[in-house]
Formats: C-alpha cells, sequence, structure tokens
C-alpha cells in the first residue's frame, strides 16, 4: 500500500470514527447535566459548629445554566443522527455485505476487533482484511 493510498485510508476512519466521537460528546453533556442536577440536589454542607444564612438560593442561574447544557444536548444528538445517517448511507453502498458488516460492527455498533469476528462467524485476521479491503472500496 502507497503512502497516498495510506493517507486516504486515515481519513476514511477518522470519517467513520466521528460517529462514536459524537457519541462521546453526547455523554460528556449528559454527565454534565447529571451533575449539576446532583450539586442543586445535594449541596456541601458546612459543618463548622458556626452560625450560617441561609441556604436558600435564586436558582435562576441553576435553570439558565441547566437550559443551556439542554439545549447543547439537544443540538449535539441531532448532529449525531446526522453524522450517523451520512456513514450508513455511505456503507449502504459498498457492494460486498461481509465489508458492510465490519464497518458497520466497528464503527456504529463500537465492537472491538475480536468481538466483530465473534460476531461475524471469522477469526481476527480475516476481519481486519476485510476492512482493508472496504476502507479501499469506501467512499466519504
Amino acid at each position: 500500500m502507497d503512502e497516498k493510498e495510506l493517507t486516504e485510508n486515515e481519513k476514511k476512519k477518522e470519517y467513520l470514527k466521528s460517529y462514536r466521537k459524537a457519541l462521546r460528546r453526547e455523554q460528556r453533556i449528559l454527565d454534565e447535566i447529571q451533575c449539576l442536577r446532583l450539586d442543586k440536589m445535594f449541596p456541601s454542607i458546612v459543618q463548622d459548629g458556626m452560625p450560617h444564612g441561609s441556604s436558600q438560593e435564586d436558582l435562576s442561574g441553576y435553570a439558565a445554566t441547566l437550559d443551556e447544557m439542554i439545549e447543547d444536548l439537544k443540538k449535539e444528538r441531532l448532529e449525531k443522527v446526522k453524522i450517523r445517517k451520512k456513514i450508513e448511507q455511505s456503507i449502504r453502498n459498498l457492494e460486498e455485505e461481509d465489508e458492510q458488516e465490519v464497518l458497520r460492527l466497528r464503527y456504529i455498533s463500537g465492537l472491538k476487533w475480536e468481538e466483530v469476528a465473534v460476531e461475524m462467524n471469522l477469526t481476527r485476521r480475516r476481519v481486519t482484511q476485510i476492512h482493508g479491503k472496504a476502507l479501499i472500496n469506501f467512499a466519504m
């Protein structure tokens, strides 16, 4: 495989990985929302024996931050759906079903090479061979 083909395959892999990256971004936003909610539900308690003011506080900042994060989540989910749709369409354009299945299991389902091999009832080596051929035939 020559240098040009190698860099082209790397670009294709990055494109295919973009869906899993979008999933991770979505999960990070969900985790941040969960932390924000937990922090508001269970604020830290100061137990130093000294009197403190009321713990009542204005919730407008919390609500605004939460709304902003939820909007970010909506945008990320929409972007994730668009990415998946484009990748799925590109995978369906491959002629060989085995190539389609390897790419789908690896990049959409996020399976490891060994798991793809088990799922397809093939050896790991055969799966990587199919993957290499699929990358050559794959069009972004």
